[in-house]
């Protein structure tokens, strides 16, 4: 059976440290949620897609899998550069550099860049409260 943040982890939280749960919800939802609807030069561009195959893939690197994801999207959406760069970040944030930042995604904004640095940093963060709790 899934244990996932919104079934368990939330309310299990909010049980050990009343109204935490709710702040570390509202900001997990702030970050995933975040977009301006854009992919490099493209305007008007629905990014809930791409956003939880990044999600989804930071939880499948630290062993957190959902039934109910395809995680064909991950290979679909995720390019080689991209998976790299969020598994170094994520599982080892020391070895990252310049280069590996510049390598992924190089037509893109760096507030594109900065966005897919707060989803990784905070799915990270929901993985670990999961495995803790």
């Amino acid at each position: 059976q899934d244990y996932t943040w919104e079934d368990h982890g939330y309310s299990l939280i909010n049980r050990l440290y009343p109204d935490v749960g709710q702040l570390l919800d509202e900001k997990f939802q702030v970050v995933y949620n975040l977009t301006y609807n854009t992919i490099a030069m493209h305007c008007g561009v629905d990014t809930s897609m791409l956003r939880r195959a990044i999600w989804n893939y930071v939880h499948c690197v630290f062993g957190i899998r959902y039934d109910d994801y395809d995680y064909g999207e991950v290979n679909q959406l995720l390019e080689r550069s991209l998976k790299i760069y969020i598994k170094t970040v994520a599982c080892y944030p020391e070895k990252t550099t310049k280069r590996t930042y510049t390598q992924f995604w190089r037509h893109f904004k760096h507030s594109e860049k900065v966005h897919i640095n707060l989803l990784l940093l905070e799915a990270r963060m929901q993985a670990a409260l999961l495995y803790a709790l």
